[in-house]
C-alpha cells in the first residue's frame, strides 16, 4: 500500500487503462458509450483525477467486468483515508481516536481482535488504558488529554454489554507478560480478563507461547467483512479492498484455531496473574 493518494491514483489509473484495453475499446470510444468528454478517460487513467463511484460503474458496465466493481470502489474509498500518520490521527490528542473507536464498535454485528502484545482496548481497565494512551502521548509527543481518550476507551466498552454485537478476541500468550503500568496494575488488568471472559456473545481465545509458526500477524481489527484496522508504527491503515480483507480473515482463522478457549484460556490468564500478585512490588 502507498502512502501517496497520487501514487495511489495512478495505480488505480493503470488498473482502469487495462480493463479498456482488454475489452478492446479505445479511450474515445469508451468517452462516447459513457456519454464523457473525451479527456475524461485520459485524466482518469493517469491519475490526474479521482474517479467517483458512477464512473466506476460505468467503465465497469462498458467493458463487461462488472465483478471488479467491488474493488474498484473500495480502492477509491481508501485513496484519501487509507493510510492516516498517526501524527494525523493524534495531532490534537487522544481523545478522537477512542471516539472513533466508539462509533466503528457501535456500527459492527461481528467484531474480530488480535493483539499480540498488549490487552486489547476494548477489555482494558481504566489504569491500564491510562498507562497505554501515556505512553502514546509521550511517545508521539502530542497533547496530553489522556483523562478524555481513557473515559472514551472505556465508553466504547459497552458494547460488549448492549445490543446483538458479537466478539472474537485473541490474543497471544505474551499479552499476558507484557508490563503496562506496573505490578499493582497488570493484577488488576488480569483479574478484570477473567471476569470478563465469560461475557455472552464473546468468545475469547490465548495462542499459546509454544504454539507453531504458521501466519504473519500483527494486531488488527476486523468490522465485519467491510473494513480492517491495522496499527503500525507510524501509521494506521484502513483496509477495504475485499482481497485484502479475506487474507486478513484467513489468517484470523489460522489465529483462532491455534487458541485455547474456555477452560484452557482461563487457566493460562489464572496463571499468568498468580505470578503478577507474587511479583515483588518497586
Amino acid at each position: 500500500m502507498t502512502n501517496s493518494v497520487h501514487e495511489q491514483r495512478e495505480a488505480l489509473g493503470k488498473r482502469l487503462r487495462e480493463i479498456r484495453k482488454d475489452a478492446g475499446l479505445s479511450g474515445r470510444q469508451l468517452a462516447a458509450m459513457a456519454g464523457w468528454h473525451e479527456s475524461k478517460v485520459s485524466k482518469l487513467e493517469t491519475g490526474d483525477r479521482t474517479p467517483s463511484e458512477a464512473d466506476l460503474r460505468a467503465y465497469c458496465a462498458h467493458t463487461g467486468t462488472k465483478d471488479q466493481l467491488a474493488d474498484l470502489t473500495a480502492t477509491v474509498r481508501n485513496i484519501e483515508a487509507a493510510y492516516l500518520e498517526w501524527r494525523r490521527v493524534l495531532h490534537a490528542g487522544t481523545r478522537r481516536r477512542q471516539e472513533r473507536s466508539v462509533s466503528l464498535a457501535e456500527q459492527t454485528k461481528l467484531m474480530r481482535i488480535y493483539e499480540p502484545v498488549l490487552i486489547p482496548g476494548i477489555l482494558q481497565t481504566a489504569e491500564y488504558a491510562e498507562a497505554v494512551l501515556r505512553r502514546g502521548v509521550e511517545f508521539y509527543r502530542i497533547p496530553n488529554d489522556v483523562d478524555q481518550g481513557v473515559s472514551k476507551r472505556l465508553e466504547r466498552q459497552q458494547v460488549l454489554y448492549r445490543g446483538d454485537h458479537r466478539f472474537h478476541i485473541l490474543i497471544a500468550e505474551q499479552s499476558l507478560s507484557t508490563t503496562v503500568g506496573n505490578p499493582e496494575v497488570m493484577t488488576g488488568q488480569l483479574d478484570r480478563l477473567l471476569a470478563v471472559m465469560g461475557i455472552p456473545r464473546m468468545l475469547f481465545g490465548v495462542v499459546p507461547s509454544d504454539a507453531e509458526w504458521l501466519t504473519p500477524a500483527t494486531n488488527f481489527v476486523m468490522f465485519d467483512e467491510r473494513m480492517v484496522l491495522v496499527e503500525a508504527i507510524s501509521a494506521e491503515l484502513t483496509i477495504t479492498q475485499p482481497r485484502e480483507i479475506a487474507l486478513y480473515a484467513r489468517a484470523f482463522e489460522t489465529l483462532a484455531a491455534q487458541s485455547v478457549t474456555g477452560k484452557a484460556a482461563r487457566a493460562l490468564v489464572a496463571g499468568a496473574l498468580d505470578r503478577w500478585r507474587n511479583k515483588p512490588q518497586e
